[in-house]
């Protein structure tokens, strides 16, 4: 079956993460005690919190390319464990002796997350990290929740090891959850925490197979988990509502699977079958329904080995299935919207199309008329005219193409000159027209008013400075600089008039491009000229509001 789209979070605002300053434990003590402790912590963090800024983390650690390979299979099971958890997942490896870094990290999509910064290259000393670093140096204590600070937050922090295939310790993964989603996790059935318990055990073993292709696991998803007998041993509050909606008003929990006029009974035998992770979408009662099953395995341990659970797993242990957890979305509503927007889209394609002939062929007119008017006055001006129109147009033809309202201004630019270099340069004139820059995207409103200047700043350029020359270059440079954009036109013709003064001597182009800019983009317009040429410059922000 098809496989629905999930979108995750918007995109991670990179910033520098605050230590957390803990009050002082007395009371007693005085406001320069505390304003010491507090400088202190904040030093301690400055010297010890570091940021690795290479692509590839790894690089930092001393692990073999076997055990590197191992941890980014791990890596990419983390964010559905992350889901499921309902909790942050940090994968620390140790860098040197006393510090540890950051090899990975998963933002659950179920609850907000702890971090909404990212972690990875973060590098953490013993006042930061002691549980990991303690972990990290062979002394493992997973059972133990800890309670730290995170942002003035009481957070529940386990530290559980990570073993290679060799049995050596090659990282350790913090798993931190508010306190009162992990209270609200212990009060669940001891079915499903033994399950997520073992799930666990096999994404720090490398045994979870399929899990990056899972889509995420949302707030309001249901569980359910069915054991390796078919029998449904726990069922989450969302997940009876949901099936509620498939005719099951009374609780499923203690039937059979194999009971459910569903897909689960199919899909919990292929899971149990193929020992790997499937997702599939579903029509049912008129909605659309997404399963994401995963299997949930428990190694062979001898008795004395059951003992010490968090001891490293020979290479050859065997691993025996213990059921299938299956995660449910109704996705009707969001395939709905998505439907309903892209019909409109597919609409406002179709209305850009249709202005941009329309704008063609107002074009095709006066350029007819032009050619029948014997003033040269006044053909000038249709010509002028007519370029200014086929302008507008390139833009509603790259919205026809794309209906999302960001337009590459460098491809507007090619095709602005193009046209120019077609209907205003005659064949015997050597005169060149370039662009150059790097891609520039810009909202729909913005690429138009940006049509017009350059095409306005050319048309001056080849109309005035170039006028009495037969050869000589105009460059369009388009340069990026992060939230301010600027279009530099540049010619080598016969400079400025002397005396020449923007606010009294422009022609119309000008006057065009000079009100364009300083009241649509509300930036600025700065136009320079000697004898090696003309040179106007234009500066204006990306977003709407910005200013320069």
């Amino acid at each position: 079956m098809p496989r629905a789209e999930v979108k995750g979070p918007g995109p991670i605002i990179r910033k520098w993460p605050l230590p957390v300053l803990s009050p002082s434990r007395s009371k007693g003590r005085s406001e320069r005690e505390g304003s010491l402790t507090r400088w202190f912590s904040l030093y301690g963090y400055l010297c010890y919190n570091e940021k690795m800024m290479d692509k590839d983390v790894f690089r930092h650690v001393d692990l073999n390319q076997e055990d590197v390979a191992f941890l980014k299979k791990l890596a990419a099971d983390l964010p559905i464990l992350a889901d499921i958890s309902r909790a942050d997942l940090l994968l620390y490896c140790a860098k040197g002796r006393e510090k540890a870094i950051v090899v990975a990290q998963a933002m659950p999509h179920s609850v907000s997350p702890l971090y909404q910064e990212e972690r990875v290259g973060l590098v953490f000393g013993p006042s930061e990290q002691q549980e990991v670093l303690r972990t990290l140096s062979g002394k493992p204590n997973p059972s133990h929740v800890y309670t730290v600070a995170v942002r003035g937050a009481t957070v529940a922090r386990q530290v559980f090891p990570v073993w290679s295939k060799r049995g050596k310790l090659i990282a350790a993964m913090a798993m931190d959850s508010y306190w009162l989603a992990h209270e609200r996790q212990l009060r669940r059935s001891k079915a499903f925490q033994n399950a997520l318990r073992d799930l666990r055990t096999m994404v720090l073993h490398g045994e979870l197979r399929g899990a990056e292709s899972l889509s995420p696991f949302g707030e309001h998803d249901g569980i359910v988990y069915v054991s390796a007998e078919r029998i449904i041993r726990y069922m989450s509050g969302v997940a009876a509502s949901l099936y509620r909606h498939l005719g099951y008003r009374d609780s499923l929990i203690g039937r059979r699977v194999n009971e459910l006029e569903t897909v689960d009974p199919y899909l919990v035998n292929q899971v149990l079958a193929e020992q790997r992770c499937f997702e599939r979408q579903d029509e049912q009662y008129g909605r659309t329904w997404i399963r994401r099953a995963l299997p949930v395995s428990v190694p062979e341990r001898p008795f004395w080995g059951s003992l010490w659970r968090w001891k490293p797993l020979t290479r050859n242990s065997t691993w025996r299935p213990q059921g299938v957890l299956i995660l449910i979305h109704d996705a009707t509503e969001t395939l709905q919207a998505q439907h309903e927007l892209e019909s409109k889209m597919a609409l406002i394609r179709e209305v850009h199309h249709r202005v941009k002939n329309n704008l063609q062929i107002i074009a095709s007119l006066m350029r007819l008329q032009a050619r029948r008017v014997s003033s040269p006055e006044a053909k000038a001006a249709l010509e002028e005219s007519v370029n200014r129109i086929l302008s507008v147009a390139v833009v509603h033809e790259f919205l026809s193409q794309n209906a999302k309202g960001m337009i590459n201004l460098l491809e507007i630019a090619h095709r602005i000159l193009s046209q120019i270099q077609r209907a205003l340069i005659a064949p015997d004139k050597r005169i060149q027209l370039q662009v150059k820059g790097s891609d520039i995207w810009l909202p729909a409103e913005r690429a138009t008013h940006c049509a017009l200047v350059i095409n306005e700043l050319v048309q001056n350029a080849i109309e005035h400075g170039l006028a009495r020359r037969d050869e000589g270059l105009v460059s369009v440079e388009l340069i990026d600089r992060g939230e301010e954009v600027n279009i530099v036109v540049v010619d080598n013709g016969e400079g400025l008039p002397a005396g020449f003064a923007l606010e009294t001597d422009a022609n119309l182009g000008l006057r065009i491009v000079h009100n364009i800019v300083e009241k649509d983009l509300k930036g600025r317009f700065e136009l320079h000229g000697d004898e090696d040429g003309t040179r106007a410059v234009v500066h204006f922000s990306k977003s709407a509001l910005g200013g320069s």
